[in-house]
């Protein structure tokens, strides 16, 4: 994630291909565990003012007609809240030439208050771009986190940081909206010194109402409301913090054998289309429910960011048979549509080819805009999943794209775990879609088979039959790469962190030859080998499974500091590593060498000195492994070969890379890249 400065600028299209809708986060904790803040929005013309009152967005307006912005509300984080901003900046008019994203206390509180503030931004697609962390916020009951401008045909983001002491309805004020004399957006405490503050007006003596801007008519009042009511000086718009009930007792209606109530039942799916037809209704339906989370799944498909509605067990003509595919998704935006046919299948059914095609053709002939199939496998770049023949003399183009049940998952733990929805029942209808999909008999379990060519392949290298070129053998290398993407995913949803495969190849490789060279290392050595990409920790994530001693291996590489001494080093790993596990094998990388001193953790633990070359040689770092036996059925049993791949790679982040230290940040090199999940 890019660090941006106090002052500093930079352009979204740079930093991501799906910057034409991103969502700005603005987050805080209160050491009380009762601060909070409200966020504001304000469109700005070339003049730095706004058009007119509708171009202010606070809580009393929460949405733009044409849906450019949203004010999606506040997600309880630790000792705070997040209060997070949707900007469709393709529907953004013409005329705004600047965007300002604000904040704003009331009831008498400042800024300063409040810790660990910052804005976040991530695009379209989820993906987080950047922080700008504030650490001097100082007595303001307003603030001014960021802007979002043009610049040469493109959004850029800059980094404020600048307070008002006369609150939301000074800063208002200094942009252009018309406020009442007699009236104030909220509590203006007592002005204090800012040296930043550009605007300052004595706060009124007491706590007026809140007026109500043009743009937001106020709420009628009911027939029988005769006698005015006292209005509040300003509205609470805060949530509260959401804590949970102390245990009651247990009573006659509680049984530790019951099954609590579940909105997506899975005890009565007994056959495949029961699954097929209840996993695609569970799932349109939620897309449907919450905006973010259906667009966070349609979004890289070309669809907008718009007014969703989903379909399931539709009817379309085709030939002499009518076909019915398992859904359709509808997208509205600005009078626009998008449109797509869903195709689902479960419990490892594959798709077939002949029903994709028609499908194809179907949306061709009707316009649909794409063909989205889902399934339990995982696509890879360079190896469609179905072979399906366009025609290029039609007009309309239909794209084919391919949703994994497991990034399905994935996407619901980013929201639901670390990113948050904007109000209860949306966090509780993604909890009842985890625990759906996620449960044993929906059929929906991801990549959990490795082919028929795995047990061949294994007996082949036991007994060194296997040659190069034997197609078996690439077959193999294509389910270890799904296999490993499904691991980046389980991981990356669990954590809230972006892991990825790396490739290490050269930029334009193509897919098929980098997997041939694969599959001709594995019939000459016997092994499975992959890296992953951990954000935020200090080197890559290497897996290895060697199918002639049957053992896996996890290992991550550490660079040594450039700073101190190696001793001084080496105890201070033993250190860190003191609650790993003592079968974690430490190796010294030294220089011009093949490796250098070596042992277990519980060998080193009384004596790091064991570590120093005795020689003298120079160490550049030091290699962290972590050895198990893997699984010899090619399926997701207790004893397969995914499970014990799985559970490798988790046991080995838990236990040893959460214990090492942040990397400084560095550049991705020309002979490496990272694949995208």
């Amino acid at each position: 994630m890019y660090e941006l400065v106090k002052g500093a600028n930079v352009g979204l299209t740079a930093m991501s291909e799906n910057a034409g809708s991103v969502i700005v986060g603005l987050d805080w904790t209160s050491p009380t565990g009762d601060g909070d803040a409200d966020v504001s929005v304000l469109l700005l013309d070339a003049d730095g003012k706004v058009r007119s009152d509708a171009d202010f967005y606070f809580y009393n307006n929460p949405v733009a007609a044409d849906g450019s912005v949203q004010l999606l509300g506040k997600t309880p984080t630790g000792n705070g809240s997040q209060d997070r901003i949707s900007f469709d900046l393709t529907a953004i008019p013409d005329r705004v030439d600047r965007i300002v994203v604000a904040a704003s206390r009331y009831d008498g509180g400042h800024f300063c208050e409040l810790g660990d503030l910052q804005m976040t931004v991530a695009d379209g697609s989820g993906e987080s771009l950047l922080r700008f962390s504030i650490d001097d916020a100082g007595s303001v009951s307003a603030f001014i986190f960021g802007e979002l401008y043009r610049r040469g045909g493109e959004w850029k983001i800059r980094a404020v940081g600048q307070g008002y002491a006369t609150g939301l309805a000074g800063l208002a004020t200094d942009f252009g909206v018309d406020i009442d004399d007699d009236a104030a957006i909220g509590d203006a405490p007592d002005a204090g010194p800012d040296d930043e503050q550009p605007h300052v007006t004595e706060p009124a003596a007491e706590p007026a109402p809140q007026p109500t801007l043009e743009a937001v008519p106020a709420p009628r009042r009911s027939d029988d409301e005769t006698q005015p009511k006292k209005t509040r000086a300003r509205p609470r718009t805060a949530k509260k913090k959401v804590t949970l009930p102390k245990a009651a007792a247990k009573s006659l209606a509680e049984n530790e054998s019951w099954k609590q109530s579940r909105l997506f039942p899975v005890s009565v799916l007994k056959s495949d289309r029961d699954r097929e037809t209840r996993a695609t209704s569970v799932l349109l339906s939620v897309m449907a429910q919450i905006p973010e989370f259906g667009r966070r799944l349609t979004a890289a498909f070309g669809a907008p960011a718009g007014r969703m509605e989903t379909f399931t067990e539709v009817s379309l003509p085709h030939g002499d048979t009518p076909r019915r595919p398992d859904g359709v998704i509808r997208v509205e935006r600005a009078g626009k549509l998008w449109t797509a046919l869903v195709e689902t299948k479960t419990n490892g059914n594959a798709l077939k080819a002949e029903q994709v095609q028609a499908y194809m053709d179907i949306a061709a002939r009707r316009g649909y805009e794409a063909v989205i199939t889902l399934s339990n496998d995982v696509a890879l770049e360079g190896s469609p999943l179905v072979d399906v023949r366009i025609d290029g003399r039609r007009k309309h183009k239909v794209a084919l794209w391919h949703l994994s049940w497991a990034e399905v998952v994935h996407q619901a733990q980013l929201l639901i775990r670390h990113e948050g929805v904007g109000n209860m029942a949306h966090a509780w209808l993604l909890q009842e879609l985890l625990h759906y999909l996620q449960h044993e008999n929906s059929g929906c379990h991801g990549f959990q088979n490795m082919g028929s060519a795995w047990v061949p392949v294994r007996k082949g290298i036991d007994d060194e039959t296997l040659c190069q070129g034997d197609p078996r053998a690439l077959e193999v290398v294509e389910s270890w790469e799904r296999l490993i993407r499904q691991v980046c995913l389980g991981l990356g949803g669990e954590l809230g962190q972006k892991v990825l495969p790396v490739q290490r190849s050269r930029r334009g490789t193509d897919p098929g030859a980098r997997r041939s060279l694969m599959a001709d290392r594995l019939c000459l050595e016997g092994r499975l080998q992959a890296e992953l990409r951990i954000e935020g920790t200090p080197g890559i994530l290497a897996i290895n499974a060697d199918l002639r001693t049957g053992k896996l291996r996890t290992s991550v590489d550490i660079p040594a500091p450039e700073q101190g001494y190696p001793l001084t080093w080496a105890k201070r790993l033993v250190r860190r590593l003191a609650e790993a596990p003592a079968d974690l094998h430490i190796e010294t990388l030294v220089e011009g060498e093949a490796g250098g001193p070596r042992g277990t953790l519980e060998r080193l633990r009384p004596e790091p000195a064991d570590l120093l070359p005795k020689n003298g040689t120079q160490i550049t770092g030091f290699r962290l492994s972590l050895f198990k036996g893997m699984g010899s059925s090619r399926g997701n049993a207790e004893t397969g070969f995914i499970r014990s791949v799985d559970d490798a790679v988790h046991r080995f982040y838990g236990t040893v890379v959460t214990h090492l230290d942040r990397p400084a940040p560095r550049r991705t090199t020309s002979g490496e890249r990272t694949a995208g999940v």
